[in-house]
């Protein structure tokens, strides 16, 4: 659809500066953090690269013919690093992009776990104790009520902390889970991919991310070449437009349009005043044609360059072709 469209290298163009642009802004700035002593000065090195590496690119596709094989060997080799460190520019980007997303979430996870560690632990004091509690309850006769009495005495202060702090405890576990929900809407789509693939949360990012630095700068590279051979096929094109037919033996000669039709020259018919009469009767005098107030008709001509015999091709068909009454 788009290739029969007079503005389809014009598309190509686009969707190379689009994609190649991204992909340097992303790798610039993914450089930019890794490297974060000295922002300016990476930024500055590494957008150079990029757009040398694109002008590398369109060199070696339309002069691949002519220049040595050393310098092929160099430009071909630089290009292939230059896209590796623009891949590695892309991925120090999202995965700080990700690391950002989810350092909220991880910082309120390990929050729940030791919350959640927490209360388990009260949970089995609580539990201690009151298994000391009857044992040493049990030990004592019947009749020790009042040794009984202090006994319970002990250890009820001790299981009512127990009990509050197991209270509070619980309330912020649950403060903590509503958090989680909330946060983990952004990183949403992780998690599910996690729990179908039955893996964590990074391993299912780091993959995507590799295959988008696996197609990303790639394919940005190859639009290039793209449209470097959209706008060859354009130029060549326009010069197939402008010569003269390829077949030797066809050539064009100007015909007058008298000569198309088959008939004579016509005559050039002056109207005068006949002032002999009266009247303001009108007649006609013949004139000579004039030869350069005709105009011109190509019609083809079929040269045999062995004989030179020239033979006139037949002309098309026209719609009220010129009739001279006789």
């Amino acid at each position: 659809m788009f290739e029969q469209s007079k503005s389809f290298n014009k598309l190509v163009g686009f969707s190379a500066l689009s994609i190649a642009g991204s992909a340097a802004f992303f790798s610039v700035y993914g450089l930019s953090k890794l490297f974060a002593g000295a922002q300016l000065a990476v930024i500055i090195m590494a957008g150079s690269l990029e757009f040398g590496k694109l002008v590398a690119a369109s060199f070696l596709y339309r002069y691949w013919e002519k220049i040595n094989t050393i310098h092929k060997i160099y430009m071909t080799i630089a290009t292939v690093i230059l896209i590796l460190i623009t891949s590695a520019g892309i991925f120090g980007f999202l995965s700080n992009a990700y690391q950002g997303a989810t350092v909220g979430f991880e910082k309120e996870s390990t929050a729940l776990i030791y919350k959640q560690d927490r209360l388990d632990q009260l949970v089995e004091d609580k539990k201690f104790l009151k298994e000391e509690l009857s044992a040493a309850v049990a030990e004592l006769p019947e009749n020790y009520r009042t040794a009984r009495r202090k006994l319970r005495e002990e250890y009820q202060p001790q299981i009512s902390q127990i009990n509050k702090d197991i209270m509070e405890l619980k309330g912020e576990v649950g403060d903590l889970k509503i958090a989680l929900v909330e946060t983990g809407v952004e990183v949403g789509p992780a998690i599910y991919l996690a729990r179908v693939f039955d893996t964590d949360v990074d391993t299912v990012v780091k993959f995507f991310i590799f295959v988008l630095i696996f197609v990303f700068d790639p394919m940005a590279v190859i639009f290039v070449i793209s449209y470097n051979v959209t706008l060859q096929d354009r130029e060549k094109n326009k010069n197939l437009d402008s010569t003269p037919s390829s077949n030797p033996n066809i050539t064009t000669t100007k015909k007058r349009w008298w000569e198309m039709f088959g008939e004579n020259k016509p005559k050039k018919v002056k109207k005068v005043l006949d002032k002999s009469k009266n009247d303001d009767s009108e007649k006609f005098v013949e004139l000579e044609p004039d030869i350069d107030d005709l105009p011109e008709i190509e019609q083809p001509v079929s040269v045999d360059l062995d004989t030179g015999k020239e033979t006139i091709m037949p002309a098309p068909a026209t719609k009220g072709a010129f009739q001279r009454n006789k």
